[in-house]
Parts: C-alpha cells; sequence; structure tokens
C-alpha cells in the first residue's frame, strides 16, 4: 500500500515516521524548507515509547506529485486545509482513501465537497505531540492511538486493507465501525476544553484550584448538547471520562489551542468552536458559556491580525 503522508509536523512526522519506521511505503508531502531539513537531520522522533530516527527519509514536492496513492494521510491544521487539498489533489485516484485525522467535523464537508464523500474515511487520534526547534517530533505522552473507518460504518475490503497497514506499526490503531460518533465525542470534549482553558488561560487543574471547575463542565455539557442536537450524544463513558480531565485537581493539561495562543500563533477557533456553534443553532441565548469563549479567541485573532500588520507611513 502507497501511503501519502501530507505534511511531517507533529502529527503527521510521529505516524508517518512509525510507519516508514515499520517497512510501510511511506512518502512525506513537505514544503521545501522542511524537505531540506529532513534530509539533513532526518525524521527524529522522542517518544516515551522508544525514540526513532529515519534517515533521508522519502519526500515529495506538490509540483512534483503525478501519480495516486492508495491512502493520504492528512493531519494539517484546520486553516491550512485549503492549501493542502490543492497540495495532494494530484495524489487522489479513483480508488485512494483519504483519512483525515482533523478535530471537529467541518473538513469532512470540506473534503467530501473537493474529492467526494465516498473518497474520505472518518478518522481522529489521540495524541499530545510537537516540534522543536530544530524540526524533531516531541511526543509528549505515552498515548498514541489513531482510529478510523468508514463514515457509513460498513466494513469494507479497504479499510480492512488499511487496518492491516497500520497494524504492528508502532502506534495503537483501531478499525472503527462508530467512528462519526466517536468524531463527535472528541470534539464535544475538544472545543470545551479549548474553550474554557483558552478563556481562563490556565490548566485544567488551575481552574479547578481557582474554583471554577463547574464552569469548565458547565462549557463541555453545552458541547455535549450541540452533538445531541446532531445525533450524536456522547456516550456516558466519554462524559465521564470529559468530565474528570477537566476537574481533576492539579492536572497540568491545557488545550493545544492555549499553546497556540501564548506563542502568537494562529488557532482553529472557527473551526473547533465556531462551526460547533453554528451547529448548535448560534443563537445568542444558546450557549452562553461557548459564545463568550468563541468571542474570545475571535478577538485574540483579531489582535494578532492588526499587530502583524505593517504601521502605516509617516
Amino acid at each position: 500500500m502507497r501511503i501519502l503522508v501530507v505534511g511531517a509536523g507533529a502529527l503527521g512526522g510521529y505516524f508517518g515516521g512509525r510507519l516508514k519506521e515499520a517497512g510501510r511505503d511511506v512518502t512525506f508531502l513537505v514544503r521545501p524548507r522542511r524537505a531540506e531539513q529532513l534530509a539533513k537531520t532526518g525524521l527524529v522522533i522522542r517518544s516515551p515509547r522508544g525514540d526513532a530516527t529515519i534517515a533521508q527519509p522519502p519526500t515529495i514536492l506538490a509540483d512534483k506529485l503525478h501519480a495516486p496513492f492508495d491512502l493520504i494521510l492528512l493531519s494539517c491544521k484546520a486553516y491550512d486545509l485549503p492549501s493542502a487539498m490543492d497540495s495532494f489533489a494530484p495524489a487522489v485516484g479513483p480508488n485512494t482513501a483519504i483519512l483525515p485525522l482533523l478535530n471537529g467535523i467541518k473538513h469532512m464537508d470540506l473534503l467530501g465537497a473537493r474529492f467526494g464523500a465516498g473518497a474520505v474515511l472518518g478518522g481522529q487520534c489521540i495524541i499530545s505531540a510537537t516540534l522543536d526547534a530544530e524540526g524533531h517530533v516531541v511526543h509528549l505522552n505515552d498515548l498514541h492511538f489513531l482510529s478510523f473507518g468508514e463514515q457509513s460504518g460498513a466494513q469494507t475490503a479497504r479499510t480492512a486493507a488499511i487496518a492491516a497497514a497500520l497494524s504492528g506499526a508502532g502506534f495503537e490503531s483501531h478499525l472503527s465501525t462508530t467512528i462519526l460518533q466517536e468524531m463527535w465525542e472528541k470534539w464535544a470534549f475538544i472545543a470545551g476544553a479549548a474553550g474554557i482553558s483558552c478563556l481562563m488561560r490556565g490548566a485544567f487543574g488551575d481552574i479547578v484550584a481557582a474554583g471554577a471547575g463547574n464552569l469548565a463542565t458547565d462549557m463541555f455539557a453545552e458541547c455535549c448538547t450541540v452533538a445531541a442536537a446532531n445525533g450524536f450524544a456522547p456516550g456516558e463513558v466519554a462524559i465521564k471520562r470529559g468530565r474528570g480531565m477537566l476537574t481533576a485537581p492539579g492536572s497540568p493539561i491545557a488545550a493545544s489551542m492555549l499553546r497556540d495562543i501564548e506563542r502568537g500563533a494562529p488557532i482553529e477557533a472557527d473551526h473547533i468552536v465556531g462551526d460547533l456553534l453554528e451547529r448548535g443553532g448560534n443563537r445568542p441565548d444558546d450557549y452562553p458559556l461557548l459564545q463568550i469563549a468563541y468571542a474570545h479567541l475571535r478577538t485574540y485573532e483579531a489582535r494578532r491580525e492588526r499587530e502583524k500588520a505593517p504601521s502605516p507611513a509617516r
């Protein structure tokens, strides 16, 4: 199976690197700067689950991409999705499966509109990883789980083939018959976690210490209500797990969106929180905590745009 990993950042570098380490036929679609970096240093993974270095990993630039691949593993940020689709479009053939690992649901609509819904699998992953200053992939915890499946829940020959390719590749993988439910459950938690940790500018444990743990669980409850209104009510296990994480005393965990804000980076406000609100009706009196969190995130984005704009000439 020929696998194209779009990007070699934290997620693409980790899962793609593990697949390559396990001997799979993997090529990384990267920009010129990242291609040069990987040619010099290799793809380096630092992980509690075992370090790895892939010397000179196979890379390709978008203008050199002319033949279809069997599987496209997509893990870009939501705001990079339009340019990513343009870059990997030549690799999509009639039998290509696209496996996105983005949070939320909006990307499923965009990918389906561009390449056909039948080409797009559901997918989600649970991992905390980042790139360090040298471009090495740093795995921040011991979780490295990926699940995927047909949107319909059917078991098909192509998902069985993909499951075989992912199996034994140095991370946990699961072929799911309820992938959309899993994606919505994760989205409800991620939106609540990002909303509250960015709004309060702290980790879950800090929010609990401030006596505001109820705000975290109330925002999560609003997210679950939206999911239920769309036919994907989170199950009891998912709700218990989410509430437990949000209210754990002393927890150092915070949403990655907060780290992005703290370093002045772009954020996925529209994709993670805004789209959830829109699917919930987005009326002024609905979901008040989410409304405040979204306004906060949009304010950050507006300030970021203003501050990076060139000063008027004097």
